[in-house]
């Protein structure tokens, strides 16, 4: 039998390289990989369906799926996971504490974006700050323009105006106009180097470490998609796919500690890695709905919350049935 030939779109991280490189084979498929921005990839699979397996933002899948719309089935395979109090700037010549962000307004670039819904949820369940309390500001980081990918019907109470048509959030927060700003990406253009712009969280590494602590949450971004009629057409897919991310996943750590020659262009990534497992276990970035239960728990929830799922979804649903568990020998 012929393999299928598919097309995969994801990004370029060390946790798919043995799927790049070839070293690492999806049972059954001949792949064509294209490594692209997670804008560009979610864009295309959510407006056009241009690729057969594809990673996925985890918001806009939550989003589809709750209306039973979605064009993918998921697989838990979390390509992307972060703390995103990061991802929360501030003009620090007026904003002192997350409190002091009531009442203010605050630039994003895409409402359902799976890093903003995280970062509402720790200032609402953590600092008392409520979607509702805020201004949001909807506009391009570095280009002026970007439309929202995913039509939403945002609930009562939520404020939302559109950046001016020339002009980026990034540049809002330089001149003040806007107070925050929550994004994927850092600020762009003069607010990154603005002196009065910086991290909501003065330590943010310990900020998040104590959230970990006390949640047991390892926020989770995108997860990875097969075409619907493709995994019903070809029920052993989604189970082939999970497998093949997984051994590149494997193939990535070990890497990662052979500490013979350093796989990564940055210093002390043999103690980061240490003080990783010693915080989270040694599969610290696992895959599969097991491990993974408690955080996708925690989104569907504060996406509910947030009024971007139609419904509350329950992690039973969330992915391909053959994906919830396999063999052991």
């Amino acid at each position: 039998m012929a393999k299928l030939k598919l097309s995969v779109a994801m990004g370029d991280y060390d946790r798919t390289r043995a799927l790049l490189d070839g070293s690492v084979q999806i049972d059954g498929v001949d792949p064509v990989y294209m490594t692209l921005s997670p804008e560009e990839i979610f864009f295309r699979a959510f407006r056009n369906l241009e690729f057969d397996i594809s990673e996925l933002s985890l918001s806009s899948y939550l989003v589809k799926a709750s209306k039973g719309e979605s064009p993918y089935v998921a697989i838990p395979v979390f390509l992307s996971r972060a703390f995103r109090h990061t991802s929360i700037y501030v003009r620090k010549d007026r904003i002192k504490r997350p409190e002091d962000l009531k009442g203010c307004r605050i630039g994003i670039p895409e409402y359902q974006l799976t890093a903003i819904v995280w970062a509402r949820s720790i200032l609402q369940n953590d600092y008392g700050v409520a979607p509702e309390d805020v201004t949001w500001v909807r506009g391009g980081i570095d280009e002026p323009g970007r439309p929202e990918k995913i039509k939403l019907q945002l609930p009562p109470g939520v404020e939302m105006e559109s950046a001016p048509a020339d002009r980026t959030i990034s540049d809002m927060l330089d001149k003040g106009e806007i107070d925050g700003f929550i994004a994927p990406r850092p600020p762009g253009g003069a607010a990154a180097r603005n002196p009065n712009v910086g991290w909501l969280f003065d330590d943010p590494t310990a900020t998040a470490k104590e959230y970990y602590q006390r949640t047991g949450v390892f926020p989770i971004m995108h997860v990875v998609g097969v075409r619907k009629e493709l995994a019903a057409e070809h029920p052993w897919l989604p189970g082939a796919v999970m497998k093949a991310f997984e051994q590149a996943k494997k193939a990535a750590l070990d890497k990662l500690a052979d500490t013979s020659a350093t796989k990564v262009t940055l210093p002390f990534v043999e103690e980061q890695l240490k003080a990783a497992r010693e915080l989270m276990g040694q599969d610290y970035w696992s895959y599969g709905v097991g491990p993974a239960h408690k955080t996708l728990e925690a989104f569907v929830q504060a996406h509910h919350a947030q009024g971007l799922s139609s419904r509350l979804l329950s992690v039973d649903e969330l992915f391909h049935p053959a994906t919830y568990e396999s063999y052991k020998i």
